[in-house]
């Protein structure tokens, strides 16, 4: 899944979008648990570079990784416009290599969810590992069992919008924790009528015990696991489970 149409809406359709408690949360864990003057920061699974621009306006030094050249090529557009400085790359989060040391690195927006195979998700991990300064962080979140399993399995969401509508339904999987999502774009074309794009897009989620122990496994100490974005830790029905860890 590389978002190929759908890079092109993806900020118009993420409008809504929690950035600035993304945001606020780098920031917040970086002040607690960083290290000193921590001034790297790798954006792993990028996109449209919304997260990563809004750090560098911050005074962060930022680099952006995604698998989409689509993303990528909005991401640096929107850098351009505003006059920000922030490197974007084309690599697979699995695959991450010609780095120097970051001080952080963070994978948001579920963007995680979208490795299909548990020995991916061990790969990245010991990827940023590898690329991460001694005490260097990484901050990521999922969706937790309990989304995948309760509202997203046999769901359909739907957004008629003047510009952009959508057809959003999603379907179980074989693999446990796991959901198909087909979703059909309606697009406002110049001339007044609407052109229909599809896309197909899997997500799979393990439980918190699991990516505890991957973590570990790749040298990691977890400091926190929390839901939601509150200090709490996941309840039985938290939807989006976010980590800590500490190289």
């Amino acid at each position: 899944m590389t978002y190929e149409s759908f890079a092109y809406w993806y900020d118009e359709l993420m409008k809504e979008a929690p950035y600035d408690s993304w945001q606020a949360f780098v920031k917040s864990k970086i002040k607690m648990y960083g290290r000193t003057k921590t001034k790297r920061l790798l954006d792993v699974g990028c996109g449209t570079g919304e997260l990563a621009i809004r750090l560098a306006k911050d005074g962060f030094d930022v680099t952006g990784v995604d698998l989409s050249e689509n993303m990528l090529a909005v991401a640096q557009a929107k850098a351009e416009k505003q006059h920000i400085s922030v490197q974007f790359f084309q690599q697979n989060m699995t695959e991450l290599e010609g780095f120097s040391p970051f001080d952080c690195a963070m994978i948001f927006c579920d963007s995680l969810n979208y490795l299909q195979h548990e020995m991916e998700v061990q790969q990245t991990f010991s990827r940023i590992y590898e690329l991460l300064h001694e005490g260097g962080l990484l901050l990521f979140d999922v969706h937790s069992t309990y989304k995948m399993d309760h509202i997203f399995q046999d769901a359909t969401f739907t957004s008629n919008d003047e510009e952009i509508s959508y057809i959003w339904t999603c379907y179980p999987l074989e693999e446990e924790h796991s959901v198909e999502h087909e979703l059909t774009f309606f697009v406002r074309e110049k001339n007044g009528k609407y052109e229909r794009y599809d896309e197909v897009h899997v997500q799979r989620t393990y439980d918190v015990e699991q990516y505890k122990q991957w973590l570990v496994s790749a040298g990691f100490t977890v400091l926190e696991v929390t839901a939601d974005f509150t200090d709490e830790p996941p309840s039985d029905m938290a939807e989006r489970i976010f980590f800590v860890a500490k190289k």
